[in-house]
């Protein structure tokens, strides 16, 4: 009985795992090759994309700042209450200010949740060579303004629980970084 409870403790500590860097940084890939991994290990795991939230649970929101940082809160919102409930939530997000990712931070530490954020610190130069969904070119062509990093502002994290270099190392390193972040935390 007792390994039961344990057993029942252990599966159930969620976490909050917020990837933040520019567009093409490599954010979604990472997240998808851990959550891989923790799921192969029967974690409960969900991934919140970025692009997905905004299509979904912000759509009508803008760039603005302002839209911006509602869109970073409603997205903390949904991952800390998925975490409190023993979910590792990935979060891919570009999240570009620091204050936005901050009050998220202070939301899960004030609720007692587990929280880590991750700066996958691609360049600008390597982001937009790998230009994923080609907004780079089309920011260069003048079709849209606004492009975080590029003509928008971008706010590295000063202290991040860990940042990867992705254009240095395979997704697989990255991923593997981020699981013994996740193992040293005591949250996978």
């Amino acid at each position: 009985m007792t390994e039961l409870l344990e057993l029942e403790r252990e599966m159930s500590v969620g976490a909050t795992v917020w990837l933040t860097g520019l567009p093409s940084a490599g954010k979604t890939t990472i997240a998808r090759a851990l959550a891989d991994r923790l799921r192969a290990e029967g974690r409960p795991v969900e991934v919140l994309d970025g692009d997905e939230i905004r299509e979904f649970l912000s759509a009508g929101l803008g760039f603005s700042r302002e839209d911006r940082h509602v869109n970073v809160q409603r997205i903390g919102f949904v991952s800390q209450l998925l975490a409190a409930h023993g979910v590792t939530v990935l979060v891919p997000v570009i999240a570009p200010y620091a204050d936005s990712r901050e009050a998220v931070r202070k939301r899960h530490q004030d609720l007692g949740t587990g929280y880590v954020e991750v700066h996958v610190a691609t360049p600008v130069d390597v982001c937009s060579a790998r230009d994923v969904k080609g907004l780079y070119a089309r920011q260069a062509a003048g079709e849209i303004s606004g492009l975080t990093g590029v003509d928008d502002p971008y706010e590295v994290p000063a202290e991040p629980d860990l940042r990867i270099a992705a254009h240095e190392q395979s997704v697989t390193e990255s991923a593997a970084a981020l699981y013994a972040l996740l193992a040293e935390r005591g949250l996978r």
